[in-house]
This record gives structure tokens, C-alpha cells and sequence, in this order.
């Protein structure tokens, strides 16, 4: 589990083809505190370390999380966020993230405000009924909250230490970003369309 908090961005060196999946490999300063077989969020995505060298690890990205996440539009040179598991002694700084990606948004507007930085998001729409005022949505892994909610787009409006320290800051208008909606609101959704509130009475 993560918390959509990132402690460092990385840059991908090299992307080689693994039985239609993907290996990647990306150099972090992370890579000395990080041990085979960890779980490491990648722009939110929750991949495993699979291999460690000096400055560097290796993540095997299955076929279908290359389907349905940005990574298949990954580029040698991209900037990644990336993000540890959340330790039992951890701090709970942002909100529950799984690392289990709902769909791929696209920035649509990169707006400064001041010191501030507003940033639109396309999503589809079958994420809608799970993007909520001033609630949480996961952002290439990074805890944000949505300040605005459009036909089909969102607006969240990022701090001075958050664009500095993520990689928000080499983004565009047309990028794509994964986006992972509150598991709370999913669970609420779910239980709805199931009926399970429904009386017997």
C-alpha cells in the first residue's frame, strides 16, 4: 500500500521487450534502499523491484498493466514518480493507494496561478461517479486533491514543494497520466450497485 506521498522521481534508461510484457529500468537515488522483490510504486503504478544494481532496478511490467496504465508510453529519458511501500511505522501523509491504476487521463491545461500551478485532467467517463469534490484522486501516484470537477475533466491545483519535487513539472498538455480513484469511494460504489443496502422490509 502507498500513500500517494512521492520520495523521489526517476529517470528511465532503458525499456526492452519481455513476452509482450516490458522490462524497464529506471536510476533513483532510491535504488541503494530498495531490496529484490519490493514493491515500488512507478507513476503510481505498483511494480516489483526485480533486479538491483548501483543507482539503478529493474521492474517486469505485465502485458496487461502496459494495456491499461501509461507505461507502454513510456520513452528512455522519461521522468518517473516513485514511491516506496508504506512501512508499518510510516507517516500517513496523503491517502490509501494501491498502486491498482483505474484508468489513463490526459492533461488537457497547465495553468500558473501565482506560486501555484492549476492542471486539468481529462478522465472517461466511467470514472465519474468516483471523482468527487474536494476528495482524493491519485495522479501518477501523487495525492491530490480535486478542486474542480468539469465535463469530463477534473482540476487540481498543485503546491509550490509538489511540482518542484514530482514529475508535474515536465508535463504537458496531451500527456497521459494514470489516475487511481479513493478505494473508498469504489467500495461505497460498489455496495450501492450491488444492493447490498437494500431492507428486506
Amino acid at each position: 500500500m502507498f500513500t500517494g506521498i512521492i520520495e523521489s522521481v526517476g529517470t528511465v534508461t532503458s525499456i526492452s521487450g519481455l513476452a509482450r510484457g516490458l522490462r524497464i529500468c529506471i536510476a533513483t537515488g532510491l535504488a541503494g534502499d530498495l531490496i529484490e522483490g519490493e514493491s515500488i510504486a512507478v507513476d503510481g503504478v505498483c511494480l516489483t523491484a526485480v533486479s538491483i544494481e548501483q543507482g539503478l532496478f529493474f521492474a517486469d511490467v505485465s502485458p496487461e498493466t502496459v494495456r491499461v496504465t501509461s507505461i507502454g508510453a513510456m520513452k528512455i529519458g522519461s521522468i518517473v514518480n516513485l514511491e516506496r511501500a508504506l512501512a508499518a511505522t510510516g507517516r500517513f501523509g496523503g491517502h490509501v493507494v494501491q498502486g491498482h491504476v483505474d484508468d489513463v487521463g490526459t492533461v488537457t491545461e497547465i495553468t500558473r496561478e501565482v506560486d501555484f500551478w492549476r492542471v486539468k485532467i481529462g478522465y472517461p467517463d466511467g470514472l465519474l461517479p468516483y471523482i468527487v469534490y474536494k476528495g482524493a484522486v491519485a495522479v501518477d501516484g501523487i495525492s491530490l486533491t480535486v478542486a474542480r470537477i468539469g465535463q469530463g475533466e477534473f482540476d487540481v491545483q498543485i503546491v509550490p514543494f509538489t511540482w518542484d519535487h514530482t514529475n508535474l513539472n515536465s508535463c504537458s498538455s496531451g500527456d497521459q497520466v494514470n489516475l487511481e480513484c479513493d478505494i473508498i469511494g469504489k467500495y461505497v460504489a460498489q455496495i450501492l450497485k450491488s444492493g447490498c443496502l437494500e431492507s428486506d422490509g
